[in-house]
């Protein structure tokens, strides 16, 4: 974790990552959605909806003390809306259970943001699909996911709890 002035409260970045067009891949999207429409944000929380990761975040890494991000994940054998928490390589580098649906992660960011000397604390939260091959494009999670999402803004919330951020409700 970077350096950090007693005063000055921790900077958090979480990337909500996902293709709102394809049902459950639009999970993290929609997570953004709920917690920009029902809490207020403060100014040491950052929140993106990224649609992938890509390169593009470093900056916004360099600044960060904590990064999450929220992502949908597939091959647990977990029933759709499972949510998970688990650290940025804990996804990387291997195929099956807890892989992540995009080709950049997490840990490809914090491995090239240490190329440049910034470091930061991240966790990915993820939850387990149902579907993310419709037939055609369509906005929308299916019914196991959506009931499900209150657990994943709870895991987002609980995890900026675990650095003394609580979100208040609008």
């Amino acid at each position: 974790m970077t350096e950090q002035n007693e005063s000055a409260p921790l900077q958090v970045v979480i990337f909500f990552v996902g293709n709102r067009l394809m049902l459950d891949e639009g999970v993290g999207p929609a997570a953004y959605d709920v917690l920009n429409e029902n809490y207020v944000i403060p100014d040491n929380v950052q929140l993106f909806d990224v649609g992938c990761m890509s390169m593009d975040m470093l900056d916004y890494v360099r600044t960060a003390d904590v990064i999450l991000t929220v992502d949908a994940v597939d091959g647990t054998g977990d029933a759709p809306g499972t949510v998970y928490r688990f650290p940025p390589d804990a996804m990387a580098r291997h195929s099956g259970a807890r892989q992540s649906l995009h080709d950049l992660k997490l840990v490809d960011l914090f491995d090239a943001a240490s190329l440049v000397g910034y470091e930061a604390e991240g966790y990915c939260l993820g939850m387990q699909i149902e579907n993310m091959e419709p037939a055609e494009y369509v906005i929308g999670l299916t019914p196991a996911v959506h009931a499900a999402l209150p657990s994943l803004v709870e895991a987002i919330l609980s995890e900026l709890s675990r650095f003394g951020i609580f979100l208040q409700r609008k």
